[in-house]
């Protein structure tokens, strides 16, 4: 089964794994945009030319490539791809060589950073769902969109997997892709607005929804999650006045924000300890869970005969 993605994870996925030689030759021309040199701007309108060609994006997608920038490595270019299809935005990352041939989906590391440390400097978890001891050694943060089959897929996995680890606390974070799942944001609301009157409830309503997800529709969405409220305990009104409130948009709005900022495109995305993880193998998640828990034991000093 498929991840689900965001727009613009068509181009970063499709990009996996090789580089390409733009559809023209870099050249020199009199035009230039954005302090962009000739060759710079000859450069952005190959790589907006070759994406258009690749996924078929006719006008109604608006694709921007932003001016190139230098990067630490030589020979190096760096852009951002910001895609807008009717009101979904996204934006990717990619490298360009400097002489306009070659086009790089990746992540170009520094190794005198520690990007674990990196990424839990981003990420927010502040008033966001949390389950587990406060202080436990591992942190595993999952940006979860509700209507995705993978998300579920991950949720009968994590309630498998974590009565094994006591030492894990989770924390929840909201990413609904709404250009492929139409419901994904009420439910998102529902969890925000069931955090706020009860932050115990809301693993009530997280199980819920993902063990109805065949059930609901965009048709009944916002009736079912009243319906998975009342079974939590909440109450009615209080519930049905905060889903249509700004507060509520404003929290799922910043979750998934957040998320962007940590380059999630696609769900689930898991950080554990700040290390990523994208899907719902369990496997992997069960070997960085155990990686991160070997850590934390003390080192053993050999005993002198």
């Amino acid at each position: 089964m498929k991840k689900c993605r965001t727009v613009v994870a068509m181009i970063t996925v499709g990009l996996l794994a090789y580089s390409t030689r733009a559809q023209q030759p870099a050249a020199t021309n009199s035009g230039s945009s954005s302090g962009a040199t000739a060759q710079q701007t000859q450069i952005l309108k190959n790589v907006e030319a070759y994406l258009r060609h690749l996924y078929a994006f006719g006008p109604e997608v608006e694709l921007i490539v932003s001016a190139p920038k230098e990067t630490e490595i030589p020979g190096l270019l760096e852009t951002d791809v910001d895609l807008k299809q009717g009101q979904h935005t996204e934006k990717a990352k990619l490298y360009v060589s400097k002489d306009g041939k070659y086009l790089i989906r990746g992540e170009v590391s520094d190794l005198t950073k520690d990007p674990l440390a990196e990424n839990r400097a981003v990420i927010q978890t502040k008033d966001a769902p949390a389950m587990g001891d406060p202080k436990a050694p591992v942190t595993l943060v999952e940006f979860s969109d509700f209507q995705c089959p993978v998300c579920r897929n991950l949720h009968d996995v994590l309630r498998g997997m974590l009565r094994n680890y006591p030492q894990v606390r989770v924390i929840f974070k909201d990413f609904p892709i709404e250009v492929l799942h139409p419901w994904a944001r009420t439910a998102a609301l529902a969890g925000r607005c069931a955090y706020q009157q009860d932050p115990n409830a809301f693993w009530k309503l997280y199980d819920s929804i993902y063990d109805n997800q065949e059930l609901i529709s965009p048709e009944n969405a916002w009736m079912k999650m009243s319906e998975y409220a009342s079974q939590a305990g909440l109450n009615k009104d209080d519930f049905r006045a905060c889903m249509a409130s700004p507060e509520a948009a404003a929290a799922v709005d910043a979750s998934r924000k957040n998320g962007q900022e940590l380059e999630v495109t696609s769900t689930p995305t898991l950080f554990v300890n700040g290390r990523r993880i994208v899907g719902a193998d369990a496997r992997i998640l069960e070997q960085y869970l155990q990686y991160e828990l070997a850590q934390q034991k003390p080192t053993k000093t050999p005993e002198k005969k």
